[in-house]
């Protein structure tokens, strides 16, 4: 057991003190803050463009009101015709022309409309225009049926349902997007964490077996014992980087907000995109009522139990996946013949992210989500998406002793591999000769 420890310190030392490893400790937080800030910086650029768009309406039923646009500046050139338009939208910075008929009905008025530009117009444009000319079109169509718009206008019904158990307890509809979202979150992390910290114990192996360290390190140690060390200590200065990383962010945001007055988590305060606006127009009109159940809900969910299962299936799954890691590292002479191993191991995480990001958030519940969270090689994404949703203690304990079981064994099949493959050298390794190294 001491000599674990002694391996477990040596490895997290061995990382923590690379330069590289260091390097990228502090300048990482400063890369992601600084993508973080480039997307809103263009983001608001793109939106704070305006965008200019001339037409022609032969048929006379658009007025300045109806081509009203915050993105859109519309510019008439009615007077001049068609044929110059082009010429003169042609040789200006507009983004296009916009040609509206003089065909008599209004079906016909709709299919003959054009827009012409010099390249691909942008869509979000088009979008926008079409809804305007759209909703026009649609008010004079039913003015020439006979319908009464006041009426129609005032007939609409606003609708907005409110949530409660059946004990008169509220809820709130924002609650299940802020499920989703900590799922996501939790599910995402640990995915990350397996792949750059398991490829980690992979390239360790590797290294130390190219160099011939290994065969002076096992004539100490057994190579159960050195795969394991090498697996909790390169886990250890993983979770020391990715707390740095938060501290530093965290740091970094408030920085910015306190010292330079840049609230970098800010969301633009308009988008071009309709379904953007939507969803800006419907948080601001959430009423302080619902703010308070939202938050009510927040603290009602058991955060401290959420915790220590992310916490478990963190650990399991990284557990898991980089004895697989260990094992291939083994296995091979150099990063290039891994490639042949890494699919089966990649395919799960895949697959996991798959079905929570596909099944989790519409059916939390359902007959997939519940198998998938099961299964040990994809429960640790797919069952913390599932987690906030409210899932019974008796699946979430049959999943965690697979995961467990499955880790043993795993960890057990890895050990044989390596134990044969840190001292081979010179051979290409297949599927074949692995099953032969497990039998031994």
């Amino acid at each position: 057991m001491n000599k674990l420890f002694l391996i477990i310190e040596r490895e997290f030392l061995a990382k923590v003190r690379n330069r590289t490893f260091i390097i990228m400790t502090f300048l990482s937080p400063l890369l992601m803050v600084g993508m973080i800030a480039l997307v809103a910086f263009l983001t608001k650029s793109s939106i704070e463009k305006s965008t200019s768009v001339a037409y022609v309406d032969e048929s006379g039923l658009f007025s300045a009101d109806d081509l009203d646009s915050k993105t859109i500046d519309f510019e008439n050139m009615t007077e001049i015709g068609i044929d110059k338009a082009k010429i003169l939208v042609q040789e200006s910075s507009h983004e296009g022309l916009l040609y509206i008929p003089d065909a008599g009905d209004v079906d016909q008025i709709a299919e003959g409309i054009q827009f012409f530009s010099e390249e691909s117009p942008s869509m979000i444009t088009v979008g926008e225009v079409e809804n305007l000319l759209r909703s026009k079109l649609e008010n004079e169509k039913m003015k020439n049926s006979g319908i009464d718009l006041m009426k129609l206008k005032s007939s609409k019904v606003k609708l907005d349902i409110r949530l409660s158990n059946f004990v008169g307890v509220k809820s709130s509809k924002l609650i299940n997007g802020i499920r989703i979202g900590m799922g996501m979150g939790a599910g995402y992390l640990i995915m990350m964490f397996i792949l750059i910290y398991g490829a980690m114990v992979m390239r360790s192996v590797i290294e130390e077996k190219t160099s011939r360290i290994i065969e002076v390190i096992i004539s100490s140690v057994k190579p159960f014992q050195l795969m394991l060390g090498k697996i909790f200590g390169t886990a250890a200065a993983g979770l020391a980087q990715f707390l740095i990383w938060g501290l530093l962010i965290a740091l970094i945001f408030i920085g910015s907000s306190y010292f330079f007055g840049v609230d970098l988590g800010a969301a633009p305060a308009s988008s071009p995109n309709m379904a953007v606006q939507q969803m800006d127009a419907q948080i601001e009109s959430i009423s302080q009522n619902e703010s308070q159940t939202i938050l009510m809900e927040l603290l009602s969910l058991p955060l401290v139990s959420m915790f220590v299962y992310f916490i478990l299936y963190f650990l399991l799954g990284y557990l898991l996946y980089s004895s697989l890691y260990a094992a291939i590292g083994a296995a091979v002479d150099n990063e290039t013949d891994t490639q042949q191993f890494m699919l089966p191991v990649l395919l799960p995480l895949v697959l996991g992210v798959y079905i929570g990001f596909a099944t989790v958030i519409n059916d939390p519940h359902g007959t997939i989500a519940t198998v998938f969270s099961m299964i040990p090689f994809t429960s640790p994404i797919v069952m913390l998406m599932r987690i906030p949703f409210g899932v019974p203690w008796w699946q979430i304990a049959i999943s965690l002793v697979l995961l467990l079981i499955t880790f043993i064994g795993v960890v057990w099949v890895a050990a044989k591999i390596y134990r044969v493959g840190i001292l081979m050298y010179g051979k290409k390794t297949n599927y074949k000769e692995l099953l032969k190294w497990i039998r031994y």
